[in-house]
């Protein structure tokens, strides 16, 4: 019976609503004493029974809910025969209640939207060679699977044929369409905005990105900040007091109505509710824009942040090498590229594959009587000539001429922190290349924005020699940049800043980034780096995109300040509710009970701005 009632209170409302609104008009136009009372009676009887079953449930449990001190206040109310009260305090709570679950169900909605985008089939290469369409529950690590344009990407996989664009803004917030190709990697999810991929499968179900981006969210919106257990821990005591007070007030002044209407307006509803909506409705936000806040108790760090510590390689630099620089001296310039390709195509060394992308698709030579110099670089023949591709200690070795000009560029090359890659055709030096890991686009103008955000700090720590790392943070205006750091050194440094009572967040993506990211007040991880840094992170930045950085720190910071704004409406309301119900003589339980549940309606939709926050450019 008790579920029965509970199920139908939304309809319990309109009915009390309606009886409400039968009692006045007849007030107002035939004036029949008996509709009036007997219809507001029916209004309030009909309103206390789910407030009092759930007053019940709470008692059992050994709680004082708010619902114990309106079930009392409105059975109060209907001993001294005051229906019009009774009726409308409780219609108004009610309706107070569906409209609070109404907008709270839009804060939780970006959960929602996530569950929704899970691929639900998917097109399985069969054993008969054909492509059929599954539930996604049947789909294992290593199946081919078809990727339809239009269709979800339905696993995190690698292609294996076909060329399309991918819309990833389930994945990184972005919905600019992502080339794919072979060998491209793509997460399920997402969508094919047109052409055909065939995909193996990489990981399925709730291994892949998604799933984990939709694990992570439901646990940060069930966990609990520090501010919303204290105000857990406030409300427990909280309500019995108000329940006391009314007590205390009825048995000095014998005033039932003004005890009744104590025990309406001292409820902490928004009190309760405004700082987990707050929560909810950050995280949310965070979530469509790629952005994975693990928990609320990471939100009040966060926001009080005032020193960041960067990795370098894939953090504040691609983390692949590639040619930055170069210079072409002589004549028959192709033939010496193809003479280069041709030689290092033999190579699997980082230098050879970042000099390979910089030529492109070129026509390959045979080599022959190919020489590995040992710390040097190549020698070879190709087409009946001597080619020597490596540092300048190979050059003079080869005899290779270096004028003048040449020494210049080497020199202007190495003090911009390349490493070279000269080659010499028959003794001849045709080309010079200087590769280096390029910093990430955008990444200057991104930390500027976290200068804004009021980050004090701005440190870099490498295990990169220091000449790379100073050049780094030259660019890029940093703080202070430390290289030649192991693991250790790195764990050490954030440990001497947090001694220094600094609030530390670490930004990493590799393994050897994984201790420093759970030392850190804040630990983030790019999440194009390993398991283990997203793992042990509090923050991920989807898809490894550095600019989210700023929008994370702008969210946390508008999300506390939120909180704040929201206990102050509500601790607000009741201080003034209760002024002017001492104080007064226009405050009473009705109007009370409206201004109350305005208020949990205005720390809700307070808390929903958060939805569309977007930081400032």
């Amino acid at each position: 019976m008790q579920r029965r009632i509970l199920k139908k209170k939304n309809l319990i409302t309109l009915i009390s609503g309606i009886l409400i609104a039968i009692a006045f008009i007849n007030k107002f136009t035939i004036g029949n004493t008996e509709i009036f009372h007997w219809a507001l009676i029916l209004a309030s009887i009909l309103g206390a029974l789910p407030i009092a079953i759930q007053a019940y449930q709470s008692l059992r449990v050994k709680v004082v809910s708010i619902d114990v001190l309106v079930t009392i206040a409105v059975l109060g109310a209907f001993l001294i025969q005051n229906y019009e009260e009774s009726a409308i305090v409780t219609f108004l709570f009610l309706f107070g209640a569906y409209l609070e679950q109404r907008t709270l169900n839009q804060t939780r909605s970006a959960i929602k939207e996530l569950i929704e985008m899970a691929p639900e089939s998917a097109l399985k290469l069969m054993e008969n060679g054909e492509f059929e369409e599954v539930d996604i529950d049947d789909v294992d690590e290593g199946d081919i699977l078809l990727v339809k344009t239009g269709a979800k990407v339905p696993v995190d996989g690698t292609v294996i044929s076909g060329e399309g664009y991918i819309n990833e803004a389930s994945i990184t917030g972005e919905s600019v369409p992502v080339e794919k190709k072979k060998g491209s990697t793509v997460y399920a999810g997402t969508i094919l905005d047109n052409g055909t991929l065939r995909i193996v499968a990489d990981r399925v179900g709730e291994d892949t990105t998604f799933g984990r981006i939709i694990e992570l969210v439901e646990e940060a919106q069930d966990s609990k900040s520090e501010a919303e257990r204290f105000i857990d821990r406030f409300a427990k005591y909280y309500t019995p007091a108000v329940l006391v007070i009314g007590l205390v007030v009825w048995l000095i002044t014998r005033d039932l109505e003004l005890a009744i209407t104590i025990l309406v307006l001292g409820c902490p509803g928004a009190l309760v509710i405004g700082v987990p909506v707050s929560n909810v409705a950050g995280i949310g936000n965070g979530a469509r824009n790629g952005v994975l806040l693990k928990g609320s108790e990471v939100i009040n760090d966060f926001s009080k942040l005032d020193t960041i510590v960067f990795d370098k390689t894939g953090t504040l630099t691609m983390g692949n090498p590639s040619v930055a620089e170069k210079e072409y001296y002589g004549e028959d310039i192709y033939e010496a590229l193809r003479y280069l390709a041709s030689v290092e195509s033999e190579s699997d060394h980082p230098l050879a594959k970042a000099v390979l992308e910089e030529i492109g698709d070129i026509e390959l030579l045979p080599v022959e009587n190919t020489e590995v110099v040992k710390g040097g670089g190549i020698v070879a023949n190709v087409d009946g000539h001597r080619i020597a591709v490596g540092n300048v200690k190979l050059m003079e070795r080869e005899g290779v001429d270096l004028n003048e000009n040449a020494r210049a560029d080497i020199d202007r090359f190495e003090k911009n922190g390349n490493s070279l890659v000269l080659t010499a055709v028959d003794g001849q030096l045709k080309i010079l290349m200087g590769v280096r890991d390029q910093i990430r686009p955008g990444v200057k103008e991104d930390l500027q924005r976290l200068r804004k955000l009021g980050v004090k700090n701005l440190i870099m720590l490498s295990g990169d020699n220091q000449g790379t790392v100073d050049l780094v943070s030259r660019e890029l205006g940093l703080t202070k940049a430390h290289g030649n750091m192991l693991p250790e050194d790195k764990s050490n440094y954030i440990k001497k800043l947090k001694e220094k009572g600094q609030i530390v967040a670490f930004v990493g993506d590799g393994v050897n980034d994984s201790p420093s990211i759970a030392l850190a007040d804040i630990g983030i991880a790019m999440g194009g780096g390993t398991d283990v840094a997203i793992e042990t992170s509090d923050v991920v930045l989807m898809n490894s995109d550095f600019s989210r950085l700023p929008h994370a720190l702008g969210l946390v910071k508008a999300t506390a300040r939120n909180m704040k704004q929201n206990i102050f409406i509500a601790i607000g309301v009741v201080v003034v509710l209760l002024y002017s119900l001492l104080f007064s003589d226009w405050m009473n339980m009705s109007i009370g009970m409206l201004v109350h549940e305005g208020s949990i309606l205005a720390v809700i939709l307070n808390g929903m701005r958060l939805l569309r926050y977007k930081l400032r450019k």
